[in-house]
């Protein structure tokens, strides 16, 4: 369970005034006292954020971020780095102290939870200071409330449960890798290179990912590198899907009869991270791209990159090639997105398997609203191959 990488986990983060017991009620949940707490306002001034397993629901991230609605200018910038939260939080937590609440201000969060589609709960804290009328006239005021104390290991036990049933009646089933495109009982063959940028002794997560996914789904599959695929399709007498590494599609493409259907990793993950919709729209840029327009490429994640990197080397590369234009190509990394996307013909995004699918969605949102067409890792390489309608065949 402590394996289960950040991307997959559900992301709860606590939100609310300072001193609202936020703190506590993080290092309660959790157990163990990882956030500083002290009466003086502002103790927290970066997000903390923490990896837990909350019984009975599951793996999950648990967040506890700066007080909100502080008026100074280091308060300004602390607080705009919780609204930057509320991109990746799946569940969100408020949390108030009936001695300082503010109605406008819960009004303004409220807003915000709406916005970013989040579902929440108010919870009073400090609750064994507080009488039972003062207790329950609060409750009426909000349609989900409840109340905990941290001095009280049972409250806080309740409140745990509470929040785990909350969150399993919050789940929009996300979409497994694989479920909807083959049946139970098919097979699927897997393409994985080795090479320079294959991590040694591993395979990186969307690639076992997907293999977890085919076993929930009841999908035999078959991994092979690129040299296997002629025997492996001897040996298999159907296949219904061949999922390959984005990088060595042309290759795949011109051994695989063009009667079994293809695709990547990175296109079922945006698949079931992102807009699949928006992504491949968002490939149409391409054939309007000029000279010296300038291209964003994202990624989640940071890495050490060298010759072959897909997003620094071969994407730039193969889209000049195939364009024909002179581009400039600007990048970025983990959670750090431009705010000024305007500024970029397009972006270029990678798969996102480092990122929930939340901040994916929030993303893509993002260059919507300022027309900026979007898409990512596999759909480019497949335009660059030539091979697009194909891979995304199986999407339709």
């Amino acid at each position: 369970m402590n394996n289960v990488p950040r991307s997959n986990r559900k992301h709860i983060t606590i939100f609310g005034k300072t001193n609202s017991g936020k703190s506590s009620l993080f290092n309660a949940i959790l157990g163990t006292d990882t956030a500083i707490i002290s009466d003086k306002e502002g103790t927290t001034t970066d997000p903390v954020v923490k990896s837990m397993e909350l019984i009975p629901y599951g793996p999950i991230v648990l967040t506890d971020t700066a007080g909100l609605f502080d008026k100074t200018e280091l308060g300004e910038m602390r607080e705009k780095k919780t609204i930057e939260i509320m991109e990746r939080t799946d569940f969100a937590i408020y949390t108030i102290d009936v001695n300082d609440y503010d109605g406008l201000e819960y009004e303004k969060l409220k807003n915000l939870f709406e916005k970013y589609k989040i579902p929440y709960i108010v919870t009073i804290t400090k609750s064994d200071l507080l009488g039972e009328a003062t207790i329950e006239g609060f409750l009426r005021l909000f349609d989900n409330a409840c109340t905990v104390s941290v001095n009280d290991r049972n409250s806080v036990g309740d409140f745990k449960e509470m929040l785990a049933r909350l969150l399993k009646e919050s789940e929009n089933e996300d979409e497994n890798l694989i479920r909807g495109l083959v049946e139970e009982g098919g097979n699927v063959l897997l393409v994985i290179p080795i090479d320079s940028e294959a991590p040694k002794g591993r395979l990186i997560l969307p690639q076992v990912q997907m293999i977890r996914d085919c076993l929930d789904c009841g999908i035999r599959c078959c991994v092979t590198t690129v040299e296997g695929i002629k025997k492996s399709l001897e040996e298999y007498k159907r296949i219904d899907l061949v999922i390959t590494d984005s990088q060595v599609f042309k290759k795949v493409d011109e051994i695989l009869p063009k009667d079994i259907k293809l695709t990547s990793f990175s296109i079922l993950m945006a698949r079931q991270k992102g807009d699949i919709k928006r992504l491949t729209e968002g490939v149409k840029a391409f054939d309007e791209l000029d000279d010296g327009d300038t291209i964003l490429i994202a990624e989640s994640c940071t890495h050490t990159k060298n010759h072959e990197d897909i997003g620094t080397v071969k994407i730039p590369n193969g889209l000049k090639k195939v364009t024909g234009k002179e581009l400039n190509f600007e990048f970025s990394n983990g959670h750090d997105y431009p705010e000024d996307i305007e500024k970029y013909k397009m972006v270029i995004h990678c798969g996102g398997c480092m990122m929930t699918s939340r901040e994916m969605r929030a993303r893509i949102r993002k260059n919507e609203e300022k027309s900026v067409p979007i898409t990512n890792y596999g759909i480019t390489l497949a335009y660059i191959s030539g091979i697009l309608e194909r891979s995304i065949e199986i999407l339709r």
